[in-house]
């Protein structure tokens, strides 16, 4: 072989090698981002078109559009409603345009998901609100900076009738029929209105103007982003992929989290409350908190399930989790204020860690509905001697002025002295209650 034959060769093999080696290191990339993508989910509509998209994500160096749409009638978040928030901001952590669509359009028609009949209309001033709340919310688990905020005014109120109408084509009576919720109220003969029809149909049609790769929302969603693939192939763009991610039980581990039921974790409480509340999961709720409320890689949670089924004390493996979800929206050093306080009042047992709870709920004067607020320790006595935590009113004014009454360990010396959501009152030397609002609306 000559010289420049035998460079030819050379130079070949090591492109081919070149190749193979930027090949492999592709795939290495889509399967890391696969496994944290996939990490928790319920369902997954078109994986092998997510796959595809994520490949070529990789090899252009273009990020993914991700959408999630946010109706803006309940702006108070907690653990259950993150679960997607974390998810996305696990994508947005690889790269991928997180688009959140703010429906203030379609909020004021109401998604009837879930309703047996038709959600009152909002206002736009109900709407702008609530919109400004949940954006405030919303920036505790993703990066400001790395967000897009559309409202999808910008494109619904554009559409003439007869784009309207064309929209209102790609899809037929008896498909929408198919939702479980119209299902329910036609064959129980409760009325459906025509415009409770075209919700799932804008909400597909935001997928069309934002040219999303892939939506996320919770397993209530399925119908509503499912239509976004159908629409998109109507309108000749590439289908979305969907993700539907799984609903967290709260800290009962029955129901799902829910404020009405005072079993949540809300993404506002001070940081000593989440890392108590997160120590009250059940055992053998663990591994799917960690799954589905952190950003915890899948390599992690195998290590976690084999800790858990070699005997581990959970305890020890609850006190990882605290640390980790509350770090996650109060960063280490107020994780570490919440610990201490933790471990100071429960662990070393200055206060019992099976106190009973007295749950408070707007009715009471001054009360609040969102998880951060406080109410004045007076306002709580009615409450208190109703469940038999004191003969009076008067009398536990009497007990504060004479030093008789804690609040997380600290005398109490002012009944004005503001309570908030798991606070702990000793009254007296062994009476223990931990103050949870509740809102009375589900």
């Amino acid at each position: 072989m000559d010289l420049k034959a035998e460079t030819k060769t050379e130079t070949n093999a090591g492109t081919k090698a070149e190749t193979g080696d930027i090949c492999d290191g592709v795939q290495q990339e889509v399967n890391r981002q696969m496994g944290m993508i996939l990490k928790g989910v319920q369902e997954v509509v078109g994986e092998e078109e997510l796959r595809r998209k994520v490949e070529r994500s990789v090899r252009e160096k273009k990020p993914l559009v991700v959408k999630l749409g946010l109706d803006p009638s309940a702006p108070d978040i907690h653990l259950g409603h993150a679960v997607v928030l974390r998810k996305l901001r696990q994508m947005q952590d690889m790269g991928h345009q997180i688009v959140i669509i703010i429906g203030d359009f379609t909020g004021r028609i109401g998604d009837p998901t879930g309703k047996t009949k038709g959600r009152k209309a909002m206002s736009s001033d109900e709407v702008l609100v609530n919109a400004l709340t949940y954006q405030e919310q919303i920036f505790k688990v993703l990066d400001r900076e790395k967000t897009e905020v559309r409202y999808n005014g910008e494109w619904l109120e554009l559409l003439n009738f007869e784009e309207v109408l064309r929209l209102a084509m790609t899809t037929t009576v008896a498909r929408m029929l198919e939702r479980d919720d119209f299902q329910k109220r036609f064959q129980s003969n409760i009325p459906i209105g025509l415009h409770e029809f075209f919700y799932p149909l804008m909400q597909a049609y935001d997928s069309v103007a934002v040219q999303a790769d892939l939506e996320l929302g919770g397993t209530d969603q399925t119908f509503n982003i499912l239509m976004g693939r159908t629409l998109q192939k109507a309108m000749g763009q590439e289908p979305q992929a969907a993700i539907f991610m799984p609903i967290l039980e709260g800290l009962d581990g029955v129901e799902k989290m829910s404020k009405s039921l005072g079993n949540y974790i809300g993404v506002n409480e001070e940081a000593q409350v989440m890392f108590k509340k997160v120590m009250e999961v059940p055992d053998a709720l663990i591994l799917r908190y960690f799954e589905l409320a952190t950003d915890e890689p899948p390599q992690r949670m195998e290590q976690i399930r084999e800790e858990l089924e070699s005997g581990q004390n959970p305890r020890d493996i609850k006190l990882e989790l605290a640390r980790i979800i509350t770090t996650l929206y109060h960063g280490p050093e107020e994780t570490r204020r919440g610990e201490t306080f933790y471990h100071e009042a429960f662990s070393q047992k200055a206060v019992p860690s099976d106190i009973p709870s007295l749950y408070v709920t707007p009715d009471i004067p001054g009360s609040p509905d969102a998880e951060a607020a406080s109410v004045p320790l007076q306002r709580l006595f009615p409450a208190l001697v109703k469940a038999g935590y004191g003969e009076s009113g008067s009398r536990l004014r009497g007990m504060v002025s004479q030093g008789g009454i804690r609040l997380n360990g600290e005398k109490v010396s002012d009944i004005r002295t503001a309570v908030s959501d798991g606070d702990v009152l000793r009254i007296g030397k062994k009476q223990f209650i931990m103050v949870r609002f509740v809102d009375p609306q589900p």
